[in-house]
């Protein structure tokens, strides 16, 4: 079997006296897309943070691609390839959407493959590309910043709540992309409370409850089994 692009074991992370992380077990393959669901509240978003470099755990451990990784900063992930796109959209509002693009050329990737990446997969951002990125329809920013994460050329990708205030057509279109950026060899991780839609494009899903994940399996399985606790939103 091979070795987990993602593999957290037993974390732990708390907010002051809090415990938001209370023993969480993860492996992503590598490849794969998981669908991570479950209710408002149940630490997925914690759980992003600390994978991602952004909160420290108090207890635990975090492989990447087999690398012990947990307590690397941001930045020095990025460079071994974890890349997140956070809640909430991140794109500079009153930049133009390719100079929001261009701006990831810092990295060292050239402005022409950065451009040819985001309007391959978002055709849309092309006949945008002079308009100010604050200015665009929410949908319109999640292709911008989900294009910004692809041109750092990420091994795994982490989706923080894509449909967030989201009309029902544009998240099946993101994630129909989000099919295509898989088939293209990244393994990606989606953080969801909204399930159908996740479920249709992932191979395996996992559900968080309490700070743990309390069930995994394919997505069938799981909506089957599961469904009482991560239909708990719209669907």
């Amino acid at each position: 079997m091979s070795i987990p692009i993602l593999e957290v074991v037993d974390l732990h992370a708390a907010y002051g006296r809090i415990e938001v992380l209370r023993g969480v077990d993860l492996a992503v393959p590598k490849g794969a897309v998981m669908a991570l669901l479950g209710p408002n509240g149940a630490g997925k978003s914690t759980l992003v943070k600390v994978i991602s470099g952004q909160k420290e755990a108090t207890s635990g451990d975090i492989h990447l691609a087999g690398v012990h990784v947990r307590g690397a900063r941001s930045e020095d992930l990025a460079r071994v390839g974890l890349c997140t796109v956070p809640e909430g959209r991140s794109v500079f509002p009153n930049l133009t959407v390719e100079e929001n693009l261009v701006l990831m050329s810092y990295a060292g990737v050239p402005k022409g493959a950065i451009l040819e990446t985001a309007y391959n997969y978002f055709p849309r951002l092309h006949e945008r590309r002079n308009q100010l990125a604050g200015t665009m329809s929410g949908g319109e920013q999640q292709m911008l910043a989900m294009s910004r994460a692809l041109t750092s050329d990420p091994a795994l990708l982490l989706l923080d709540e894509l449909s967030m205030g989201l009309a029902p057509l544009i998240v099946d279109e993101l994630y129909d992309t989000v099919a295509r950026i898989a088939e293209s060899g990244v393994s990606i991780l989606c953080i969801e409370q909204f399930a159908r839609t996740a479920l249709r494009v992932s191979d395996y899903a996992a559900v968080m409850s309490g700070g743990r994940i309390v069930a995994t399996g394919e997505p069938g399985e799981i909506l089957d089994t599961m469904a009482d606790v991560i239909l708990g939103g719209a669907a």
